[in-house]
């Protein structure tokens, strides 16, 4: 495979002309533990992948990682989608029934994990009669850091390629991930190269990321917001990332991580966001890194809550819009000399067209709710064996997200709720979230929700 500077078609093609052009800049380090540069991780992938292709995993084929947040699930990562497959990242925390249901919707071919194994994945895995190989990276004093993979011995995988004759297509199936399950059973969403490309430059655009920023990652990276959010982002604009020692998040070790590795802003749920607050209310740190952005996605954050973080860490905090379906970011709120940040907003579309339709596919106008609808290149192109979710997600050429929410005069969207979730008082549909910002303005309650429940005179009462 050649590697030319042409125009990026393919995440793979953008991270490898980062490493070429960016090779001795950090790319990914283990608090603790040892830093990589960017050319050095693209070794590392790259022999990963070739030890991945020589034991016989094809193109299309499904790997499922289940993996805390280390390098090693980074390497991995990184290796099966050059060698042309699909990962399908997979909570570590799953009991065995769950994970022999996404192992077997998924139609995995191989399960990676730490060499410390996972007795759940594993069960699974053995039950439905799909290898298991565990891959470990070791770094001795003074020497780079070598990748260990325990895939020699399995015979139900036959090589008939090797990597260098791989070259990837912006139409790979890249990354495999299934809805949340809340309201139905969980389906799966592909999402190819091109996808993962598109939404990485969208938030690489919107935020302004480049190889002098850093960030350290909270979140998991087997879904979306922290995965490619914070770790795909940040690497394809040739920035640093670094990951917790404990390979998860800690708020004791937060800010030391954040200084220590000079992070310039983070991205996180309004839970840990509260729990940031918390730990700075009760045992401040002596001094704060000089951050540029604060990123809030995944679940509405109170406005209370985002004035108390800009307060408490003087950075603007900036709230996102994002699903699956989507790569993840759909909207969000700009920077400061973009344009004004808007709190109860998740800001304005990025990167793909968004529109309000009505429930005959009409567009509304400023001001009138409806269900937000998005299409472009971010967008994934279908849900996995399901028609029937195809049928009445993809409809009038739009992809509907199932929330409702309205533009204002500026062009912001304001999300009023999910479809299925808003209350019918009495054929009054109430947003939940709305209750929710108003209880929680008040300064004597720190934690509120709203629901519908049975009620024999309107129906549904809040």
């Amino acid at each position: 495979m050649k590697d030319t500077m042409e125009t990026p078609t393919t995440l793979t093609t953008l991270l490898r002309h980062v490493a070429a052009k960016f090779p001795s800049r950090r790319a990914i380090s283990v608090a603790a533990k040892f830093d990589l540069t960017h050319s050095r991780l693209h070794r590392l992938v790259e022999s990963a992948a070739a030890q991945l292709v020589s034991a016989g995993v094809k193109p299309g084929d499904v790997v499922a990682l289940t993996f805390p947040n280390t390098i090693e699930f980074v390497v991995m990562f990184l290796a099966v989608i050059r060698a042309r497959a699909t990962a399908a990242p997979l909570n570590s925390a799953y009991t065995a029934e769950e994970f022999e249901f996404y192992l077997s919707d998924s139609e995995s071919k191989l399960l990676l994990t730490s060499p410390e194994g996972n007795k759940p994945a594993q069960a699974a895995a053995s039950k439905l009669s799909i290898p298991h190989a565990t891959a470990s990276i070791t770094k001795a004093e003074n020497e780079e850091a070598e990748l260990s993979l325990s895939l020699l011995n399995h015979p139900e995988l036959n090589s008939v390629n090797s990597v260098e004759s791989l070259v990837n297509d912006p139409d790979d199936v890249a990354l495999f991930l299934h809805t949340s399950g809340t309201t139905s059973r969980p389906k799966g969403v592909p999402l190819t190269q091109y996808n993962l490309l598109s939404s990485v430059k969208n938030i690489d655009s919107v935020y302004r990321l480049t190889e002098s920023d850093s960030t350290v990652i909270v979140l998991p990276l087997f879904h979306v917001h922290g995965l490619i959010a914070g770790l795909l982002s940040s690497l394809g604009a040739g920035a640093a990332v670094a990951l917790p020692a404990a390979g998860r998040f800690s708020a004791s070790a937060f800010w030391k991580d954040m200084i220590k590795y000079s992070a310039t802003w983070y991205t996180a749920v309004p839970t840990i966001h509260q729990i940031i607050l918390d730990r700075h209310s009760s045992n401040p740190e002596p001094v704060y890194p000089r951050l540029r952005f604060i990123r809030s996605c995944s679940a509405s954050l109170a406005p209370v809550i985002l004035g108390k973080l800009e307060e408490a860490f003087g950075a603007p905090v900036l709230e996102a819009y994002a699903m699956t379906e989507a790569s993840h970011l759909m909207a969000s709120n700009p920077l400061p000399q973009d344009g004004a940040h808007k709190s109860g907003s998740v800001g304005k579309p990025v990167g793909q067209e968004m529109g309000i339709l009505d429930e005959s596919g009409r567009v509304q106008e400023a001001g009138i709710s409806g269900e937000v609808c998005i299409r472009g290149s971010n967008v994934t192109k279908g849900y996995k064996n399901n028609v029937a979710a195809n049928t009445a997600s993809f409809l009038f050429d739009w992809f509907h997200t199932g929330d409702i929410g309205y533009f204002d005069s500026d062009g912001y969207l304001h999300l009023v709720g999910r479809i299925k979730e808003l209350i019918n008082r009495g054929g009054e549909k109430i947003s939940g979230r709305e209750v929710d910002a108003v209880l929680l303005s008040h300064p004597e309650i720190a934690q509120a929700v709203a629901f519908g429940v049975p009620d024999a005179k309107y129906g549904e009462e809040v």
